[in-house]
């Protein structure tokens, strides 16, 4: 979740930068770019909503993945004991 924050913070620097815009503005002007800022508002919040979602099915495909691993591993780890078994009994009870 830290790049979501990073996210969310870069989004929120740059509407504090375009909102921070000195200058005067005529009415018409003034609910234009309040309109634009709203629909880039609703544009980010998108984006950060599609940036959130892929980080969770990231997370889980990475805990699978991990479990997977795991049970890898203790399988390897019980064939090889098996292995040190059979080679630890005489040779001859392994005909």
């Amino acid at each position: 979740m830290p790049f979501v924050g990073a996210v969310g913070l870069v989004l929120a620097s740059t509407a504090w930068a375009n909102g921070s815009q000195p200058g005067p503005l005529q009415t018409g002007q003034s609910a234009t770019s309040l309109s634009q800022a709203r629909q880039r508002l609703v544009r980010n919040q998108a984006e950060v909503k599609r940036l959130e979602q892929d980080v969770a099915r990231q997370e889980s495909d990475s805990k699978r993945a991990s479990e997977r691993l795991q049970q890898q591993d203790q399988a390897i780890a019980e064939l090889q004991r098996q292995l040190q078994e059979l080679r630890a009994r005489p040779a001859a009870s392994q005909h």
